[in-house]
């Protein structure tokens, strides 16, 4: 593992599990008692040090809500959870993990400074903003709203602005001391934390919360069922008139990418990063567009939707699936 990434520290409001050997905790068990057990249902982070990259794991309330990895400690990607997931191993002989609370806003920091844009507001050539004499007095007297990330060699750290004033914090120090302390010893030229960078940006918006696996998993089993009843009563060129219609609507619902022919055929949900919303939106239209396409002699689309959808109504209705279609579906 890059030394960069293995020093990775994030702030932390409580640990919930401190950074141990990642062969001594079942990933699985400890994300289903952060969701089940009330005491667990919390907002945090799980950061998985593997021999190549580290996966973060992010929580709202005990739910998984999204993922990202780095395999350089600079540059991240979000990752679908279900692929977050599959890249740590069942019984892994290597490899590191701890789990921290942390507030919603310090996640939203997080996240954006990992795969958001970066504010198109630069720092000035001239401004050497890695001088706290020169930083906060530039940021005061442009009123600054956004969040700095100060990053000393490996310690993530996050300043929330507002009309050019700090509103809140996030250190990863443990000392304690007020704000203005705390911050001033991370600009301390003797501090000796090694590289120091200041990165900012706008917001934070909020953080985004992907499609559940089990959802998607959902969507493909009812549009695999679809193209099979299709086929069933004669439409064989179900299976061609799905994929045509999937790869025209890309453009406007890349949530459909996850919806491949290999995909639907496969138990390995892969999943998208998404928002459930714009997955259920992209396969009512999906599946709109391929009942009018593939129309046969066979049940009108109301009775085919029924009886592919049926073991699972309850699932598509709280996502809002039903409320898309154009066509009253009824059990």
């Amino acid at each position: 593992m890059p030394a960069l990434v293995a020093a990775l520290r994030y702030p932390t409001q409580r640990v919930l599990l401190p950074r141990t050997k990642l062969a001594y905790v079942h990933l699985r068990n400890l994300l289903t008692d952060a969701k089940r057990d009330r005491a667990g249902r919390v907002s945090g982070y799980v950061a998985i040090w593997l021999a190549e990259e580290l996966v973060l794991l992010y929580l709202t309330n005990g739910e998984l809500v999204n993922a990202t990895s780095t395999q350089n400690g600079e540059t991240f990607t979000a990752l679908p959870i279900a692929e977050a997931l599959s890249r740590v191993p069942a019984e892994p002989e290597l490899g590191e993990i701890c789990f921290h609370e942390a507030d919603a806003v310090q996640l939203a920091c997080m996240y954006a400074s990992q795969v958001g844009e970066e504010t198109d507001q630069k720092f000035p050539g001239e401004l050497e903003h890695t001088s706290p004499e020169e930083l906060f007095p530039y940021l005061a007297a442009t009123t600054f709203d956004g969040f700095l990330q100060i990053r000393v060699g490996g310690k993530m750290n996050y300043l929330l602005f507002r009309d050019g004033a700090v509103e809140r914090g996030f250190l990863s120090d443990g000392e304690g001391g007020g704000l203005v302390a705390r911050v001033q010893r991370l600009f301390a030229e003797d501090g000796g934390h090694g590289m120091r960078d200041v990165r900012r940006w706008e917001g934070p918006t909020p953080l985004p919360q992907q499609a559940a696996p089990a959802l998607i998993q959902a969507y493909r089993e009812l549009a695999s069922s679809i193209v099979a009843r299709l086929v069933s009563e004669g439409g064989d060129g179900a299976p061609a008139v799905a994929e045509a219609a999937r790869q025209a609507l890309l453009p406007a619902h890349p949530a459909l990418r996850a919806f491949a022919p290999s995909a639907l055929d496969s138990r390995l949900v892969r999943g998208t990063t998404e928002p459930a919303e714009a997955v259920t939106a992209a396969v009512s239209t999906w599946v709109t567009e391929l009942l009018w396409t593939a129309a046969s002699d066979g049940p009108g689309p109301e009775t085919l939707l029924g009886d592919a959808s049926r073991e699972r109504r309850h699932v598509f209705q709280s996502a809002g699936f039903f409320d898309r279609l154009p066509w009253k579906v009824a059990w």
